[in-house]
């Protein structure tokens, strides 16, 4: 009985091929499983909405802007062309919703798969000129996130680039002869085409702006 219960080897081979053929199916189903995880999920426009995030019906063309970036060099608008960037317009000296916003962006960056964040640029747009100057809002963007950047220059061009974004800032006056300026507070989205893509209104939840940020990028066709 012990003899005829051994397995030949070409048994013995049959059964190795089995086994190994099952493992290979199953890495090969988990690998899916993952790979599927990993994809964006597309949503519809209204679900897109009811996440906070607007997408424009036909994507922007701006004006061209001779700017000044973080590092004192000059910064035009076209250089936002080639990859995918959020843009706010906030100052140094704002008390709450600046640094509240751009602790968000950092969670929300900090979310992205590698691929992702390889080409997502957070640009911080300087609503006051006057005391924002390329140094100080360097140290204070990246204090958030060492790969945000900041940029500045000529209030004239400061407040075209905003009125090209629909982002609204005034200068108001305080008791004290300082000033503080209000602006808005959603995140503009610009394609790869340097073009107004849509914008995420406040308040900000990372988890949501993950959804609709990697479904917009889905959903873009170049």
């Amino acid at each position: 009985m012990g003899e005829n219960a051994q397995h030949s080897p070409e048994q013995k081979r049959g059964i190795l091929i089995t086994v190994a053929i099952m493992v290979l199916f199953m890495i090969a189903v988990i690998a899916g499983f993952l790979n599927k995880m990993n994809q964006p999920r597309v949503i519809t426009e209204s679900e897109l909405r009811a996440n906070g995030a607007i997408k424009l019906e036909r994507p922007r063309i701006l004006d061209e802007f001779d700017l000044v970036a973080d590092t004192g060099s000059v910064f035009k608008t076209t250089e936002l062309e080639g990859r995918w960037t959020l843009v706010f317009f906030g100052f140094t000296h704002c008390p709450d919703v600046c640094p509240t916003t751009l602790s968000t962006l950092n969670n929300f960056y900090q979310t992205l798969d590698d691929d992702t964040r390889s080409d997502t640029d957070v640009l911080l747009v300087s609503v006051d000129p006057q005391r924002d100057k390329p140094e100080q809002l360097h140290d204070y963007v990246r204090y958030f996130n060492p790969d945000f950047y900041g940029v500045t220059g000529e209030f004239l061009n400061l407040k075209r680039f905003a009125n090209q974004l629909n982002v609204p800032f005034n200068k108001v006056p305080l008791e004290d002869g300082n000033y503080t300026v209000d602006h808005g507070s959603q995140v503009v989205l610009i394609n790869p085409r340097g073009h107004y893509h849509g914008f995420f209104k406040a308040p900000l939840d990372p988890a949501k702006m993950k959804l609709t940020y990697r479904s917009m990028r889905a959903t873009y066709n170049g």
